[in-house]
């Protein structure tokens, strides 16, 4: 395993068994998860280390976050340069699937807390982890049924009866084309785990089965494996527009922030706004579902700490009927409007609640004048090389607005590099302000 640090390259110790050397982690970490942590010494005898799995712009703001607090950051990610490593105290490269090189690494900068922010993981690594005295967040098995959605449908759907669109569970094609028959056309197929929209097709008839069952495969995670993945065909419901319930649980319980609009495309997110304009009955229904899906989660991790920000996605339907749809154990893109809405981000909550802060309803209250909305709006460049931004002035010269540069280093294609933030009297006005510094802003590949 190669690592990156900010000293400079060095090589990881030779080959170790994962059990063992996190074991040893382990040994040496001894306190349990719910210790009051030493806090304001990142480079001092004692520091409360945090080891970030996943380093782009959701990890960079934690990072920011719990650095505020005297945190030692520890980034990783695939690839050196990653945005939260550039602005924590270390950071290394890995491949995170790798479970030894996963479990090497922790061995090696022995974090008091794991905190993924990716789904792309090692899962068994972080039960070894927990096991040896330390604390993944919110919870190893929280990150691993939160990574298979026939897990989470069926935590959901089945045990704790929340509602959700008609859907089937397929492990071949010939399963695949009997659960498309049962929701009926026209439907949704995706792999079980995948993220972004990855592998996700829209069947209007039998005779797309087939390419869809292709493209799932290929868009799953690990579709390199050569393993078949199961998927998820699920009925199109009459979809009116989609919501994000920030959930909170922290040591002060479970609370839920304003909700978030937010506009999708290719399965990604390109616009947020809070607060999202729904009527009481559906504020009352979404709140219920967001508390009752992580709470149905804390209980399944058997533990006192499975704290952190949950993105709670929902379905609102042209009937006003509300539908859960998934959940990330971390904080969710769609949730950057937070950073000009909110007095405390969902990334200040994330790393307080994992802290054993207690956080409530008033911590997660909005912060903006009466009649007042906020909006974000993601920066998205196609092309390939480095992306150099400009024209900041112009951009900015409006108060109320602000903006976040990723720097990724590169782009391949096209990819999210930035994010407009902006208030206005009301949402649309807000969308339109965001859009406008999206557009003012000029970007060059270099």
């Amino acid at each position: 395993m190669e690592v990156q640090s900010n000293h400079g390259a060095c090589q990881s110790a030779a080959h170790v068994d994962g059990a063992r050397a996190l074991g040893a982690a382990g040994g040496n970490m001894g306190g349990m998860a719910n210790q009051d942590r030493a806090l304001g010494t990142p480079y001092g005898k004692h520091p409360t280390r945090a080891l970030l799995l996943g380093s782009g712009e959701l990890g960079k703001e934690v990072a920011i976050a719990l650095t505020r607090l005297g945190v030692r950051v520890i980034a990783a990610d695939s690839y050196e340069g990653a945005p939260a490593q550039q602005v924590a105290h270390e950071a290394h490269v890995l491949d995170m699937s790798d479970a030894q090189a996963l479990a090497e690494l922790i061995a090696k900068v022995q974090p008091d807390i794991i905190i993924p922010e990716i789904e792309a993981i090692a899962t068994q690594v972080l039960f070894d982890a927990e096991r040896a005295g330390i604390h993944v967040v919110p919870s190893a098995t929280i990150a691993s049924i939160c990574m298979d959605r026939e897990a989470l449908r069926r935590l959901a759907s089945d045990d704790l009866g929340l509602p959700t669109s008609p859907h089937r569970f397929a492990g071949s094609l010939e399963e695949l084309r009997a659960g498309a028959q049962a929701v009926g056309f026209p439907c949704v197929v995706k792999p079980v785990m995948s993220s972004s929209g990855h592998g996700q097709s829209v069947v209007h008839d039998a005779s797309g089965i087939d390419a869809a069952w292709q493209e799932a495969q290929q868009g799953r995670r690990a579709h390199h494996d050569g393993d078949v993945s199961r998927v998820i065909v699920e009925q199109l419901v009459d979809l009116d527009y989609e919501l994000t319930m920030l959930t909170v649980s922290s040591s002060a319980g479970i609370v839920v922030c304003t909700p978030i609009g937010q506009r999708q495309q290719d399965g990604d997110y390109r616009e947020s706004w809070q607060p999202a304009d729904v009527p009481a009955d559906v504020l009352q229904e979404s709140g219920r579902i967001a508390r009752e899906a992580v709470r149905g989660l804390v209980q399944r991790a058997k533990t006192d700490t499975a704290w952190g920000v949950f993105g709670v996605e929902l379905f609102v339907l042209t009937d006003g009927s509300v539908l859960f749809n998934e959940v990330s154990p971390r904080p969710h893109d769609t949730g950057m409007v937070t950073m000009i809405s909110q007095r405390l981000s969902e990334f200040d909550l994330h790393a307080r609640a994992i802290l054993g802060v207690p956080v409530t309803e008033g911590h997660v209250a909005l912060a903006m004048p009466a009649h007042t909305a906020a909006a974000s709006h993601a920066i998205v460049v196609s092309g390939e090389g480095e992306v150099e931004f400009s024209d900041l002035d112009a951009a900015l010269a409006r108060a109320g607005t602000d903006v976040r540069i990723f720097a990724k280093p590169r782009v391949a294609g096209h990819r999210r590099m930035g994010v407009t933030l902006a208030l206005g009297q009301n949402v649309q006005e807000a969308r339109i302000a965001a859009t406008q510094i999206t557009q003012a802003l000029h970007t060059e590949i270099v």
